[in-house]
C-alpha cells in the first residue's frame, strides 16, 4: 500500500519512517527544498519528558498581560486582528485552569515518556547521527522560593512515571562542572536522568538518505494546493507540482495543517506561537555546559549540540510572522552569559525565529476526523522534538488497525 506524508519536518520524518517500517510504499512531500526547513530548523534540542508540563497554567495570564509592558516575560502577547488569533487565545485561557492544566501535563508526561521508548529504538535501528548527549537535562532555580515550588509541583511528573531528583548547589556544580563557578547565583535544581538533547534538524535531515535507502521517496519544492475528494475518502492531493495519489494520506503540517483542514470541513485548533533561538560557537571555549538544561525561571534554554551551542526563549503569540531582530534576544543572551559566560563567542551568533504549532492544551491532534484515509499527525507544539517519535509510532499503528501502546485520551482528534 502507498502511503502520502503531507510535511517532512520532525513530525513528518518519523511518520515516514515508522509507516516504512510497516511495510507501506512511502512518498514525503514538503514546500521547502529540504527536511526540518521551518519549525524544526533551530528548536531547542531538549528531549525533555522532565518538562512535560502545560502552558495553560492558572499563571499564563498574568505573564502575558505583563508582557504587553514588560520584554522579559516568557510569554509574550502581541494582539492581532486575525479572528483565528482571538478564538485560539480564547480558549487557550480557558485551558488555564489548575485542573485543566493538571490534566494536559499527564497527557504530555505519558505521551513523552513512551516516545523516549521509541526513540531510542529508532536510533538503535537506523544509527542516525544527531550530536545525541543522554545523562539527563537540569531544571534551574534562581530563588528559593521558586525552588521549593518547583519541587512540590513536579509531583505530578513524578506521578506521572517520570523520574526526578532534587539537587542542591552542590549537586549542580557535581552534576555540570561548567555551573560550579556560578552555583551560588542558583538556589536548587531539578534533575530528570532520562532526558536527554540533540539536533532536531541533523536528525531529520540524515535520516532522508536512510529512508531513501529504504525506499522512501521524498518531493521537494512542493506546495500542496488542495484535495480531491471521492465522498468520505480523499482520492488525490493536487500540488503545484501535479496530482499525487495514495491509499493513505497523513497530514503533518503544523501550523498550516488548519488551513487544509479547513477544506475539508475540520476545524483544528492550532495557531502558532513564534520561538526565538540564537546558536553560538563553542569551540576552544572555557566551561561549556556538558549537559543542556533551563534556566526555569526566565524560561531560557540551553543545548550543547557538538562545537555549538543553542539558546532558546520566549513563546510569542502573535500569528505567523517569523520577522526577528536583535533586541528579541537581548534577554535571553543576558541569562544564557550569566550562567555561561566563558562557554561561547557572544560574538557569532546565529539567529532564527520559528512558529510552533500550538493547541491551547498543548496536546497534540491526532487520529482521523472526516475521511477515513486521512489521518491526522499534527499540533506537537513545543515538544515537537520529543513527542513526535511517539505521535509517529501511535500514527503508524491507527492505520494499521493496531491497539497503541499508551492510552490516547485525550489526544485524538474530532471532526
Amino acid at each position: 500500500m502507498k502511503a502520502l506524508v503531507l510535511g517532512a519536518g520532525i513530525a513528518g520524518i518519523t511518520t515516514a519512517y515508522e509507516l516504512n517500517r510497516d511495510g507501506y510504499d512511502v512518498t514525503v512531500i514538503d514546500r521547502e527544498d529540504q527536511p526540518a526547513a521551518f519549525t524544526s530548523y533551530g528548536n531547542a534540542g531538549l528531549f525533555a519528558p522532565g518538562h512535560s508540563y502545560s502552558w495553560s497554567s492558572p499563571a499564563a495570564p498574568g505573564i502575558l498581560l505583563r508582557s504587553l509592558w514588560r520584554d522579559d516575560q516568557a510569554l509574550r502577547f502581541r494582539p492581532s486582528i486575525d479572528p483565528a488569533f482571538w478564538r485560539w487565545m480564547w480558549k487557550f485561557w480557558r485551558e488555564c485552569d489548575a485542573e485543566r492544566a493538571a490534566t494536559s501535563t499527564r497527557r504530555k508526561a505519558r505521551l513523552c515518556n513512551y516516545s523516549l521508548d521509541v526513540f531510542h529504538e529508532t536510533v538503535k535501528r537506523t544509527k542516525v547521527k544527531y550530536d545525541g548527549k543522554d545523562g539527563g537535562l537540569l531544571y534551574l532555580y534562581r530563588t528559593p522560593a521558586n525552588f521549593e515550588a518547583a519541587v512540590k509541583k513536579s509531583q505530578i511528573l513524578i506521578d506521572s512515571g517520570i523520574e526526578l531528583e532534587t539537587l542542591d548547589r552542590a549537586g549542580i556544580a557535581k552534576s555540570d562542572p561548567a555551573l560550579a563557578p556560578v552555583a551560588d547565583q542558583l538556589a536548587g535544581a531539578l534533575f530528570s536522568p532520562n532526558d536527554e538533547s540533540g539536533d532536531c534538524r541533523m536528525f531529520a535531515r540524515n535520516m532522508r538518505p536512510w529512508l531513501e535507502k529504504k525506499g522512501v521517496s521524498f518531493k521537494f519544492g512542493t506546495t500542496i494546493e488542495r484535495f480531491d475528494l471521492a465522498g468520505d475518502r480523499i482520492d488525490a492531493v493536487i500540488t503545484n507540482q501535479g496530482r499525487e495519489t495514495a491509499d493513505v494520506y497523513v497530514l503533518c503540517l503544523g501550523v498550516y495543517a488548519p488551513h487544509l483542514a479547513k477544506q475539508l470541513g475540520t476545524t483544528l485548533n492550532i495557531y502558532p506561537v513564534k520561538g526565538y533561538s540564537v546558536t553560538v560557537p563553542t569551540a576552544g571555549r572555557n566551561n561549556v555546559p556538558t549537559r543542556g538544561g533551563v534556566d526555569e525561571e526566565n524560561l531560557v534554554a540551553y543545548c550543547p549540540l557538538g562545537g555549538r551551542m543553542r539558546i532558546t526563549a520566549t513563546a510569542e503569540f502573535s500569528g505567523y510572522n517569523t520577522d526577528h531582530s536583535p533586541a528579541d534576544y537581548r534577554h535571553m543572551l543576558k541569562m544564557a552569559k550569566q550562567l555561561f559566560p566563558d562557554a561561547a563567542d557572544y560574538s557569532e551568533l546565529d539567529y532564527w525565529a520559528g512558529l510552533r504549532p500550538m493547541t491551547p492544551a498543548g496536546t497534540p491532534l491526532l487520529g482521523q476526523a472526516r475521511h477515513d484515509n486521512l489521518w491526522y499527525n499534527t499540533g506537537l507544539g513545543h515538544m515537537g522534538w520529543t513527542m513526535s517519535h511517539a505521535t509517529a509510532r501511535i500514527t503508524a499503528d491507527l492505520i494499521a488497525g493496531k491497539t497503541p501502546a499508551i492510552d490516547l485520551d485525550g489526544l485524538l482528534i474530532s471532526g
